[in-house]
């Protein structure tokens, strides 16, 4: 029966009181009597707007009909003909900004709840299915993955299901890239990550760790060894800081190191030897999802006072805004129109409080965004031990500098053709943060697939696959 109701079927979810001092998952899942419920939303739509806000395309009104009829695996079949982290999207993404735009039923209410409907899919066949997948049948032609992240993980799936012998070369000691390094236990569980790298090695992708690319091997070297193109999706793992007094006291962190710490080193647990410091009021900088992580992990950590230090409106916070709603019912405190000048520091060169000014937002420019400028006399000091850099990231120079021929743009960006991947060499194709600088999931998802396609018509083009 058609569910004609405005409002989607909420999240259960923790209670914020509750999950603000643990690192588990906070959003719980739909039941399958909620995913049947919300999947009865969708209209079916013939011209299926949905799919065009999909950068890897799955065809959204098929799955969900799966899961109106309660075919789950059917409906997870659907999934991964397009996506290799159905999990994963379906807790990372951006659906807001992306499918759901464009549901139809979002005109007069709330969209149907696509992601919410992709995730409880993918958790279903992973506490279900049995068996694992077929490996397909190998035409002989190698392909080299760098990094085992979004978009080399795409990229490798897409490959090795065409037929290919693909192997992953990852930097870390583990394969998920952001996945695994930068998003909160609390918002994408490991162990999910790791079976979605599981459901690639059981195809026949080949993983290896602590391959530090243009340091153990050289991209030139990988050609030489057999490999008859290479995808870099390197991700954009080098931090940004703002280049003012006291960055370099102790209790100063990129959001990157902070993560990384936290998630990758399991400094979160008890029996951890991953030093972090346990801080009691902390400033983290910037507005975006990176930031929202921070702070929320900061604040599970222990921290008796957190905020968020922006400079421009809450309105304008590129984060998204589910983010944003859980972080500020966790305690996060938002100070919007607020930028830093200095950081400082006690005796001990440990950081003692941050000097900070209001901005105001000036007049509209060519592109109709108002700028911040600053309201003079509005100097303030915040009285903070922790401050946590959250401003961007830039891809790590070490491949472009040992990979001659290879152009990238004055943020250090990999130059590659946006509907095909190809660079500047013959035979190299590249993706996701490494090419765009960071981004989302879903985005570096897009490009790695866009990629494997590129890669495969190259090689039967050259070798006659």
């Amino acid at each position: 029966m058609a569910n004609m109701s405005l409002k989607k079927n909420e999240m259960p979810v923790q209670a914020p009181n509750i999950r603000n001092r643990n690192f588990e998952e906070v959003a719980l899942g739909y039941t399958p009597a909620q995913a049947v419920d919300e999947a009865n939303r969708c209209l079916n739509c013939k011209n299926k707007p949905c799919v065009s806000g999909c950068p890897v395309s799955i065809d959204i009104p098929a799955f969900i009909a799966r899961v109106r009829e309660s075919d789950f695996e059917g409906a997870y079949e659907i999934l991964t003909k397009s996506s290799s982290l159905p999990a994963v999207c379906g807790r990372v993404c951006p659906q807001e900004t992306q499918c759901e735009s464009k549901c139809v039923r979002g005109i007069k209410g709330e969209p149907v709840a696509i992601g919410r409907l992709e995730r409880f899919v993918a958790d279903w066949h992973m506490a279900n299915a049995a068996g694992e997948a077929k490996k397909p049948v190998s035409n002989g032609h190698k392909v080299a993955v760098v990094g085992a992240g979004p978009s080399g993980l795409t990229c490798a799936g897409d490959l090795q299901k065409a037929g290919y012998e693909v192997t992953v070369f990852e930097a870390l000691h583990t394969a998920g890239g952001v996945l695994v390094y930068g998003i909160p236990e609390f918002r994408l569980p490991k162990a999910i990550v790791q079976k979605e790298v599981d459901n690639l090695k059981s195809l026949g992708v080949k993983i290896e760790t602590n391959m530090v690319i243009g340091k153990v091997l050289s991209v030139d070297e990988l050609f030489d060894s057999g490999f008859e193109a290479v995808f870099i999706g390197s991700g954009a793992g080098l931090p940004r800081f703002m280049n003012i007094p006291g960055e370099n006291l102790k209790g100063v962190y990129s959001a990157n190191e902070f993560l990384t710490r936290t998630n990758l080193m399991k400094a979160y647990r008890d029996d951890s030897a991953t030093p972090i410091q346990h801080a009691k009021k902390v400033a983290v900088v910037g507005g975006g999802n990176v930031a929202m992580d921070a702070a929320r992990c900061a604040m599970r950590l222990g921290a008796e006072e957190v905020h968020i230090v922006y400079r421009r409106s809450l309105e304008e916070m590129p984060a998204r805004r589910e983010e944003v709603e859980h972080a500020m019912e966790e305690g996060v405190i938002f100070d919007v129109l607020t930028n830093p000048t200095q950081v400082l520091g006690n005796e001990h060169k440990l950081v003692s409080g941050m000097k900070c000014v209001k901005m105001e937002l000036g007049e509209p420019d060519a592109s109709g965004r108002r700028s911040p400028q600053v309201i003079e006399g509005s100097e303030f000091t915040m009285d903070v031990d922790c401050v946590i850099m959250a401003i961007g990231t830039s891809p790590n120079p070490l491949i472009r500098s040992t990979t001659a021929g290879l152009d990238t743009n004055r943020r250090g960006c990999i130059i590659a053709e946006e509907e095909t991947g190809l660079t500047s060499r013959e035979g190299i194709y590249a993706g996701g943060d490494a090419v765009t600088g960071a981004a989302t999931v879903i985005l570096a998802m897009g490009a790695g697939k866009k990629a494997a396609k590129a890669i495969d018509a190259y090689i039967r083009r050259k070798y006659g696959a």
